[in-house]
């Protein structure tokens, strides 16, 4: 047996999550996946899984059949006897490379039950596998060509998508169309690279392989693809992630009932009496595929109630952490004291005014204090009432539009979601920005050659085709064991 973590060792895990279901998967995956395949299955057509067509599905008893010491030739009815039939199921073998590893893959479908897939999976350590580690499966799967760094990183994001908006950019990135563009931009960068090397070769014999004026517009145009790229890192992230709503104002302007409203229950409690939400109160839920967060805090006012004040205090960091700030108003207060009386704090993030309780003012003075209140200020505002309902569907509406601009379809180009691809496409800006400085004030074109380097490993970065064990480690342990 190999030393443990090895690549060449075969490795196994439970590739369904914890917890009662109709069918449960161990996957066993390596060199000798189908021998240890085979001391774990019995196929009932009687069949060696050798001899097996590749992703067939074949019924067949489970077993733990401990495997014979070292010399010892157990005759077949004392081998038969040492048997323990754990679970019937179904078993198929994915010869490599077709599979998900590209390695041989065996796969054994049984029940469901969290203690049956255990003894399934200590069946094939006993039968010599290794316990696979987080993410070994696609780690194997791009060490092997199966998929590029940013493929497998989309396929924790799919395993983890909370919205359907999440889900479909996982998609898009796991067909690889973030990998296309970036192998298109570092091809075009190595090609003027190799040509600039050329010509730093043959510089005694004046022979030049690309013209100044070509390499100017070919990095010009590269500049522009990253920065494009580089624009849609906050779509992408809010897309992934799901985007953070802070709900802020003066106490009993509705705020608490404005976070019931918007999630359907009683989530917060909801009086009469001034700074009764003393803490933070958070829930997520989903509108029109986004993931929201909605954050209810405490009412800002002044106080030397110790605890409100901590309340006030957890409300600004709150603020900090926001994607967007609602700031609610009292409607029915505003209407009796005047547009001009009203202060509005200054927000460092994206905010939106939303004027509450329009159901307690008269329908004829509705539309001129919204006039004035959109003439005092520049923010949005959105007039709702949280005890009826009305404008809730254009607030969610509005909080969307802020930050999904696309419809996600593949035309609308390639979306940037995780921070290591932002961080990696600010290099190569800062790499191509320095080649086109050095171009234009003709410093020497072996300087010009490092920085093409520069760009062109940190596009490689994206996709793995320059990548450290200490990164490739710290990816891959974020993925759950059997994935």
């Amino acid at each position: 047996m190999l030393a443990a973590g090895t690549p060449e060792d075969t490795i196994c895990a439970i590739a369904t999550s914890a917890g009662e279901g109709g069918i449960g998967i161990v996957r066993i995956s390596g060199p000798n996946a189908v021998d240890i395949g085979s001391r774990v299955v019995r196929l009932r057509s009687k069949q060696s899984l050798q001899t097996l067509a590749s992703h067939t599905l074949h019924l067949a008893d489970i077993l733990f059949a401990p495997v014979p010491s070292i010399g010892s030739r157990p005759a077949p009815e004392t081998r038969h006897s040492t048997e323990q039939i754990i679970d019937e199921g179904l078993v198929v073998y994915m010869k490599a490379p077709r599979s998900f590893t590209a390695e041989d893959v065996i796969e054994i479908h049984c029940h469901g039950s969290w203690l049956v897939l255990q003894r399934v999976c200590e069946a094939c350590v006993a039968a010599g596998a290794r316990l696979a580690q987080a993410g070994e499966f696609t780690k194997r799967a791009f060490l092997n060509g199966r998929l590029d760094l940013s493929q497998a990183e989309a396929v924790l994001d799919t395993i983890r998508a909370k919205s359907e908006l999440g889900l479909k950019l996982a998609q898009r990135q796991l067909r690889g169309e973030l990998a296309q563009q970036v192998h298109r931009l570092r091809t075009r960068l190595v090609g003027l690279l190799a040509h600039l090397e050329a010509g730093i070769d043959f510089a005694a014999e004046d022979i030049t392989f690309v013209g100044r004026e070509e390499m100017i517009l070919s990095l010009q145009e590269t500049l522009a693809h990253v920065r494009q790229m580089l624009a849609t890192a906050e779509t992408g992230r809010i897309l992934r992630d799901g985007v953070r709503v802070v709900i802020i104002g003066e106490p009993n302007v509705g705020k608490s009932s404005l976070l019931n409203s918007l999630l359907r229950e009683s989530r917060a409690i909801v009086t009469d009496i001034p700074g009764t939400t003393r803490d933070i109160i958070e829930e997520s839920v989903v509108w029109f595929g986004l993931q929201v967060t909605l954050v209810d805090t405490a009412g800002l006012r002044d106080t030397t109630d110790f605890v409100e004040l901590e309340g006030i205090r957890r409300s600004k960091e709150a603020q900090n952490q926001a994607d967007i700030v609602l700031y609610v108003l009292d409607g029915a207060q505003l209407a009796k004291i005047g547009v001009e009386n009203v202060r509005l704090p200054s927000l460092v993030h994206e905010h939106l005014c939303v004027v509450n309780k329009i159901d307690l003012i008269k329908a004829a003075a509705i539309q001129p204090l919204f006039d004035a209140l959109r003439a005092h200020t520049k923010w949005e505002v959105l007039p709702i009432s949280a005890q009826t309902g009305e404008g809730l569907n254009a607030l969610k509406q509005a909080i969307r539009a802020q930050f999904v601009k696309t419809s996600l379809e593949p035309d609308d180009g390639v979306i940037v979601t995780h921070v290591r691809h932002r961080m990696a496409l600010e290099r190569a800006e800062a790499s191509l920005q320095e080649s086109l400085a050095s171009i234009e004030r003709g410093i020497e074109p072996e300087f010009v050659a490092v920085d093409l380097r520069g760009a062109a490993d940190a596009l490689g970065e994206i996709v793995g085709a320059i990548t450290s064990d200490e990164v490739l480690d710290r990816i891959f342990s974020e993925f759950c064991i059997g994935k």
